[in-house]
Order: structure tokens, then sequence, then C-alpha cells
């Protein structure tokens, strides 16, 4: 069997690799995945034969059991793209998929000795690992091969996480991992705050809590998310979520750090206008608000004899988490090459603010 299950994955390989269209390739695996998840119930249905009492062929059962299995996690993980991954689990697979799950599970246990500042953080973890593998009749429905899939990977990471290397300094591996896997449950993101929190204000000096928040958000920026992976796929991805958290921190610890340096009222008088105006805070970057001062200009929300006067006119009364003083020149003039990611991020903010609005 196990000289079988290699075979077929070296097959399955090599006519992938010959096919040169996309939609062949796709067709291809997704017709290996349905045909492997029948057989899969088919043999599940087949072992309850009273025949399979006896030890031998119970044993040899579960073997072929447990090959099908490896040969649709093979295909689930190489070739996850050509897969519809939010289709609904069938259930004699999800079965399969839990018991196997909860194997591992039990092994991952006894392994991992958390110290005392990720026992919380790993507890979270593996409760939500062990909600995934009890038998919820209520969830069948909602259960996809994308669900499958991520529990399956997190806890391979999790056996592999003593061999992993460090990439931050700051960071356990246990926390890049989570990071990683874009593990954005809610628990995890508070307990990663609170902790960080801590551990910034050990710090004295106002200076050295900002020094040391910018090295954390630095090292968050390094540690690149998966695409496609996510816990809960309805939350916002947790880079997003501790990068704004480390933005927030950061553009209040500077204007406290401002007031003491310039306590209010102190300014000299007959400075220009502008820099003491009241600036508005957005949380959207520099470039972001170019893309969407340059569509209200295209789509004439905004009226204006140009662009450049529309950039003069608002950019000034504007200051972001990251720079208090923007340019309105610099502005303009990122919106000529916009960057993918920037527009992603403001088609979604306006999404929200869609949702938002049909809530009045």
């Amino acid at each position: 069997m196990d000289t079988e299950v290699a075979h077929l994955k070296s097959l399955l390989k090599n006519r992938v690799f010959s096919l040169t269209k996309q939609r062949k390739i796709r067709l291809l695996i997704r017709h290996y995945h349905s045909t492997l998840i029948v057989l899969l119930d088919h043999a599940i249905g087949t072992g309850k034969h009273p025949v399979f009492i006896r030890e031998d062929l119970k044993a040899l059962h579960e073997q072929t059991i447990s090959c099908m299995d490896e040969l649709l996690s093979f295909i689930e993980t190489r070739f996850a793209a050509y897969l519809g991954m939010d289709e609904r689990v069938p259930a004699t697979y999800l079965a399969v998929a839990r018991e196997e799950l909860a194997q591992k599970l039990e092994k991952v246990r006894k392994q991992l000795v958390p110290s005392m500042g990720e026992k919380y953080v790993l507890d979270t973890v593996l409760l939500c690992l062990e909600a995934f593998v009890s038998e919820q009749p209520e969830e069948e429905q909602a259960v996809t091969f994308r669900d499958v899939l991520y529990h399956r990977e997190l806890l391979k990471n999790l056996e592999q996480l003593e061999e992993s290397d460090r990439v931050s300094s700051r960071y356990t591996l246990l926390e890049e991992m989570l990071i990683g896997m874009n593990f954005n449950h809610r628990n995890f993101i508070v307990s990663f705050t609170q902790k960080t929190a801590d551990r910034v204000n050990m710090q004295e000096e106002l200076k050295e809590k900002i020094h040391l928040l910018t090295l954390y958000q630095k090292e968050l920026k390094q540690l690149i998310a998966e695409p496609d992976k996510c816990y809960q796929p309805d939350y916002p991805e947790l880079n997003t979520t501790l990068d704004n958290w480390f933005s927030q921190e950061l553009f209040y610890m500077e204007k406290k750090l401002h007031l003491e340096i310039v306590p209010i009222g102190t300014e000299k008088e007959g400075a220009d206008e502008r820099k003491n105006t009241y600036k508005l805070l957005c949380t959207l970057s520099e470039d972001q608000l170019g893309i969407l001062l340059k569509a209200a200009d295209d789509l004439k929300i905004v009226i204006s004899r140009s662009l450049s006067n529309i950039f003069n006119q608002i950019v000034p009364y504007l200051s972001t988490p990251y720079r208090e003083d923007l340019s309105p020149d610099s502005m303009r003039s990122h919106t000529y090459s916009i960057e993918e990611r920037d527009k992603q991020i403001v088609i979604e903010t306006l999404q929200k603010m869609i949702e938002k609005i049909r809530e009045y």
C-alpha cells in the first residue's frame, strides 16, 4: 500500500507538470480529489460489514482508509489552488479527518512544554483544535475543505515548532508561527497586545517606549503571512489588526511626548496658521488617502479646477498615524503609480462604509 501511494503521488505530479493549461490541470486535480472522496465513502461503508470483526481484516481496512486520507491530504496541500476550497466537506471524509487530527493532537499535547509566557496562547490554539475535532453535528454544514486544510497545517506546524528557525528577536516561535498562519482569534490578539504593552511599559522613559514599540512593529512587518490562510475568514487579517494597534499606540505616545516638550499654549505666536490648525487623524496611509481623493476628482464628487487644487485645499488638514504633516505634492505624485495593496485596502474600507451606511 505504501508503494502504491508513493506511485500515485508521483503519477499525479507528472501528469500535472505535463499539462500547460490551467483549466486542464484544475479538471484533473478535481477529478482525482472527488474520486478519492467517493472511494473513501465506499470504504467506510464497506467497513461496517461483519467480516471486519476479524483483527487482520480490520487492520487492513484501517490501513486502506489511512492511505486514502494521505492521498487526499497530499492533493489538498500541494494543489489547493485548483480545488474548490470553500465547498462543504462530505460527512464521511470529515469524520476521517477529525479522527486523524485528534490522534495527532494528543501527541502534540504531550510533546509541547510551553514557557509561562506562552501557556495562555498555546492553550488557546489547542482549545481551537479540540473544538474542531469534536463532534458538532449542528455545524457539519459549515465545515469546508479550507477549514480542514487550515487545522491540518496548524497542527503540523505545532508538531514541527521546535525545529523551526526564528525570524524575529522579539517574538517567540509560537507567535511567529501563528502570525504567519493568520491566526486571527480574538483571544490571541488580546493576549499578544497585552503582553507587548506590559513589556513596553517596563521602560521608564517615554522615548524608550516609543523606540521599543517601533522595533516590535518593524519586526511584525518582516513576518510574512502565508497567502489565503486565515483562521476566521470573516474577521480582519491578523497582521492588519496588530499593525493598526501598534500605529495607534505610537501615535498616542508621540502626541504625549510632544505635549511634554511643547505644552499646550506655549507655541510661538505668529506661526503659520495651518500648522496650528487641528488636523484630522486618518487611519489610512498617505498613499491610500491619495487614491480616495483622486477617485473623488475623477468622478466629480469633489469639483475643483484641478486635482492639484484638491490636494492643496484638503491635505494640510489631514494626518496619519505615521506622519502628522502630509505633503500635497507628494501625495498627488504617488497617485501616478498606485500600489495594488493600497488599492485593495481602500476598496475594503469603502465596502465597510457601504455596510455601515446600510445599517443607518
